[in-house]
């Protein structure tokens, strides 16, 4: 679980951020993916014994990846703020024929919702890995892990 975690992590980290500098709301996509592949390489590495347990090591797994994406999710909305900055969204609006507000600090009001975003969609990354991992995890047992034979000295 802790190997399949780390390694799902990273990538989760080094995607989140690359996705999240075009745009924070593809993050959800690619954990759809690295949660299935997490909870399903945790089965791979640690071969549990039962149906359950294949579960919980899943979803451990992709929770453990889903940090990974969370931190990506953070850094690639701080690449992004940092790039396209209270100006660049100004002019990316009028576009589109909108005004942002220009009462008050409009800068802090840009970087508080870049980053508060990031935030909520990083939480979301986590809880579908989490829940996709135990998907993947449940995925494996059905697929390879129920038709195995153990001896006794396995089990014990």
């Amino acid at each position: 679980m802790l190997k399949s975690g780390l390694i799902f992590g990273a990538i989760a980290f080094i995607l989140g951020t690359g996705i999240t500098l075009l745009s924070p709301l593809c993050a959800p996509c690619l954990a759809i993916f690295l949660g299935l592949a997490a909870g399903g390489s945790a089965g791979v590495f640690d071969k549990p014994l039962s149906l359950g347990a294949c579960a919980k090591k899943g979803a451990l797994s992709g929770a453990l990846s889903g940090i990974g994406a969370f931190l990506g999710q953070m850094t690639g909305a701080a690449g992004n703020a940092l790039i396209v900055g209270p100006q660049g969204a100004q002019q990316f609006l009028r576009q589109f024929g909108m005004e942002m507000p220009t009462r008050g600090n409009t800068d802090v009001f840009y970087y508080f919702s870049v980053f508060s975003s990031g935030c909520c969609i990083g939480l979301l990354d986590v809880a579908l890995m989490a829940s996709l991992g135990a998907l993947g995890g449940l995925l494996w047992w059905q697929i390879s892990g129920q038709k195995r034979t153990y001896s006794s000295s396995a089990i014990t």
